[in-house]
């Protein structure tokens, strides 16, 4: 079997993303002996770990990215750093010799330093995020990035978190942040599939439509599990049906297992019918992973 990577994903918070996330490392690490990472791409909010009380952490490490310096002393004010900037980052102003970098707007591209042919810009670091791997008893573990406080670069400290997903791992899962902005395309964009997570609810159903449109702009195969089945209407599956999307599976929605959520307990005391229905997703996900 080829090495798999499957994003979970959904077009807004709350759906149970998240839930999907830890169950499926879970049951797919026993499936798959063991050999399944997961990676917490949601860097503003990782909340994976959480409900792995028994995870060890083996690494920790403080991650940067690079922001331009401007020298006054050697620029000439010829702002052709600022015209270079996609990201509006740099604002030079000739007759008052003037130039500042925002820091905030930076992607740390490089691009400026490349502009500048009088050797006034010079690269900074600037804290991005922590990295950290953790041990669990089953799998190989959770990758998790998280986001310096104040920062707007989800999608910087994505990439950098992608790069520790380990090389030996048969099946490696990413837990992307809700919606369909930037750091969620960084996250799906490497994925052989993927699973959207949604709810039978009128604003469940008007995001998903959203993210079916950037996947299918993408070309990345994928397929729909609808989580707290039983509440709102048959709208989603009108939807699915209409656009011939894969069902994956339906979760019923549980008050009692939204209540173990709440406690951090997913993974603990699983009803029997919870683990019926991640069986059958698995079983589905199986067929699409030993014959990619």
């Amino acid at each position: 079997m080829n090495k798999m990577q499957i994003a979970i994903a959904s077009g807004k918070g709350g759906t149970g993303k998240t839930t999907v996330s830890v169950n499926l490392y879970y049951f797919l690490s026993k499936e798959f002996d063991n050999q399944v990472q997961l990676i917490d791409c949601d860097v503003e909010e990782p909340n994976d770990l959480l409900f792995f009380p028994e995870a060890q952490k083996t690494d920790n490490k403080s991650v940067y990215s690079l922001v331009p310096k401007i020298d006054t002393n050697k620029c000439t004010f010829c702002k052709k750093c600022a015209d270079w900037c996609e990201f509006n980052a740099i604002t030079i102003v000739k007759n008052l010799k003037f130039s500042e970098v925002n820091t905030d707007l930076c992607h740390s591209c490089g691009v400026c330093s490349v502009a500048c042919n009088f050797n006034a810009i010079t690269e900074h670091k600037k804290p991005l995020g922590i990295i950290s791997k953790s041990e669990i008893k089953f799998g190989m573990g959770i990758v998790e990035g998280r986001l310096e406080i104040g920062s707007a670069m989800q999608t910087s400290l994505i990439k950098k978190v992608k790069k520790n997903a380990s090389n030996t791992s048969q099946i490696t899962l990413f837990d992307a942040p809700p919606g369909t902005s930037c750091p969620v395309v960084e996250t799906v964009a490497d994925a052989n599939y993927v699973i959207l997570v949604t709810e039978p609810t009128p604003f469940g159903v008007n995001d998903l439509k959203i993210t079916v449109e950037l996947l299918f702009d993408l070309n990345i195969p994928f397929g729909v599990i609808v989580n707290k089945a039983g509440l709102g209407n048959d709208e989603i599956y009108r939807f699915l049906e209409e656009k011939n999307i894969e069902l994956l599976g339906k979760i019923p929605f549980s008050k009692s297992y939204a209540g173990n959520y709440s406690k951090g307990e997913l993974l603990k005391n699983i009803p029997a019918e919870m683990q019926e229905f991640y069986m059958e997703i698995v079983k589905s996900l199986k067929t699409k992973i030993t014959s990619k």
